[in-house]
C-alpha cells in the first residue's frame, strides 16, 4: 500500500524505498510479493479504477484521499486476481484503513469493496451459466 501511495503522490516507489522505508531487502520473500501487487496495480490502474468508480456512490476517484485511494486500487487489484478470498481483501483493506486513514475510512472501505466483491461474484456466476 505504501509502494501504491508513494507512485500516486508522484514517486518511482524504487529500491530506496523499499529498502528504506519498508525495510524490505530484494531476496525476501515478502519483497517478490510486494512487487508482484505494486507492479500489478500500477499495470493496471486504468482497469481497476474503471470496477472501483461505480461504487464510490457520491464520490469519484479525483476526491478521494490519496491514502483511501491507494488501499482500494491494491484490494480491487486483489479481488480481481482472485487469489485471496474476498474477505480476507476486504478485512485487510479495512485495516490498513483503520490505520493509515481517518475514523471513517475503515467503514467506507468497507463498503465500497463488499458492494464490489458481490457485483463481481454476480458476474462470475452470470458468466457460468
Amino acid at each position: 500500500m505504501k509502494l501504491i501511495y508513494e507512485w500516486e503522490m508522484g514517486g518511482d516507489g524504487g529500491e530506496e524505498t523499499r529498502l528504506n522505508l519498508l525495510e524490505v531487502k530484494p531476496d525476501d520473500q515478502k519483497a517478490d510479493f510486494m512487487n508482484h501487487l505494486a507492479t500489478g496495480v500500477m499495470e493496471n490502474v486504468e482497469t481497476i479504477d474503471a470496477k472501483l468508480a461505480p461504487y464510490l456512490r457520491g464520490w469519484t476517484i479525483e476526491r478521494l484521499s490519496r491514502v483511501d485511494l491507494a488501499i482500494l486500487r491494491l484490494a480491487v487489484y486483489e479481488l480481481i486476481l482472485g487469489e485471496n478470498p474476498a474477505g480476507v481483501v476486504i478485512n485487510e483493506a479495512v485495516e490498513l484503513a483503520n490505520q493509515y486513514s481517518t475514523d471513517k475510512a475503515g467503514a467506507f472501505v468497507n463498503g465500497v469493496l463488499g458492494n464490489l466483491a458481490r457485483a463481481m461474484d454476480d458476474e462470475r456466476e452470470d458468466g457460468e451459466k
